[in-house]
């Protein structure tokens, strides 16, 4: 699809449709990112003769079971990671909670979903709780929160800062469909309980962003116009910097390494992805995770094309399972189709029905918009009596 194909296509798409579409979308690119993270997309090129196109097999082939650093993990054969795993966990908890969630609801319903529900693992190929898979950062909300009996709303003041909280965020987003500022507010609210400082802020905007690809009309530019309209510090100056480099290009390839280019004065990590520099993930107003901006910039260079926004968050390496998760979401919720191919390979590999937590989010959104219709009403006949007037028609 063209730049010019995809800015033109029809995004009328019902919200059934958007929301199917951003999660089964993130799942898809969680599965294709996998086997390649932590990887230079010089790397990848060595290792699979060229750029990733689908659905591959682990770095290490038949040796995944011990071969460091990935043991003992099966990344690769369409298999979903923790990003995707920690998403379907948020939406049990909506469907638990049935209204807005905040930082006590991760306490109170996703942290126990965590450590007491056994479910099939896809990396681990067996069944275990979620606890033995997730990383240290989400073991974080267990110690503290199980353990430390700590404020859910400053949970998260201490633990590394990392994407951590920002790669489950899109269901966030798609409950508050079509109003980012109410996604970014209940995002940094839930993401209190997980991260701090930029990676809080992080959670927010990609919340922000897959609410803003829902509206009728959404396109690439206007997801980021959003996003820039409420990201604060080194997140927003990154996203603008990066966003900015995307939008001269029309091919993933070509962006590679400018995208990298820009967004590396913001990012803690360095250049050595398994080897962090000393100030990495540390609190900062002046930085920002890489995933989002990337994720956002590869989203502009595809104009919003799902396969396209993908495959060059995939093969832009790094910690590109949670870059592509991101761009997979929005790309989705704009309403590009995801591949059938790759949707039925991950679901079969991974052992997950993507479609059913679509379904379960989509009927949960639409009771949370009656109960925010029935509590707007509320106010406005409250405050019409405070004021001394007639209420005015919300409709």
């Amino acid at each position: 699809m063209t730049r010019e194909e995809a800015e033109n296509s029809d995004r009328g798409l019902p919200l059934d449709e958007r929301i199917t579409g951003a999660l089964v979308g993130a799942a898809v690119g969680d599965a294709l990112g996998g086997p390649v993270e932590g990887y230079s997309p010089e790397q990848i090129v060595e290792r699979h003769g060229g750029r990733v196109h689908g659905v591959v097999g682990p770095w290490n082939g038949a040796a995944w079971r011990t071969a460091r650093p990935i043991a003992p993990y099966h990344k690769g054969d369409g298999h979903v990671t923790d990003d995707t795993l920690m998403t379907h966990a948020l939406i049990r908890v909506y469907a638990t909670v049935r209204d807005h969630l905040d930082a006590y609801a991760v306490a109170d319903h996703l942290v126990p979903d965590l450590m007491t529900n056994p479910r099939w693992i896809p990396e681990l190929e067996a069944e275990a709780i979620p606890l033995q898979r997730i990383f240290l950062a989400e073991k974080w909300l267990v110690a503290r929160l199980h353990y430390g009996h700590v404020d859910p709303r400053e949970a998260g003041t201490g633990n590394i800062v990392n994407c951590g909280a920002a790669m489950y965020m899109a269901p966030v987003g798609l409950v508050n469909a079509a109003r980012p500022a109410a996604a970014y507010a209940e995002a940094l609210d839930v993401a209190g309980a997980h991260q701090s400082s930029y990676g809080r802020e992080a959670a927010g905007v990609f919340a922000a962003a897959v609410a803003a690809a829902c509206a009728p009309g959404a396109t690439a530019d206007s997801v980021v116009a959003a996003c820039l309209s409420l990201a604060k510090d080194g997140t927003r100056e990154a996203i603008e910097k990066v966003c900015d480099v995307a939008s001269r290009h029309t091919d993933f390839e070509s962006a590679l390494g400018p995208l990298r280019e820009a967004v590396t004065p913001y990012d803690t990590v360095g250049p050595d992805y398994r080897s962090p520099s000393l100030g990495a993930r540390r609190p900062s107003r002046l930085h920002a995770v890489e995933e989002l901006p990337v994720a956002l910039g590869m989203l502009v260079v595809a104009a919003g094309d799902f396969r396209h926004a993908v495959l060059g968050a995939v093969n832009y390496g790094r910690d590109c399972d949670s870059i592509a998760t991101m761009a997979g979401a929005v790309a989705g919720a704009l309403g590009s189709p995801v591949p059938e191919g790759w949707a039925k390979t991950v679901a079969e590999a991974s052992r997950l029905d993507l479609w059913e937590p679509a379904a379960a989010l989509t009927a949960v959104t639409r009771e949370i918009f009656a109960r925010d219709v029935d509590r707007r009403r509320a106010h406005e006949r409250a405050f019409a009596e405070l004021a001394g007037g007639a209420p005015e028609c919300s409709d």
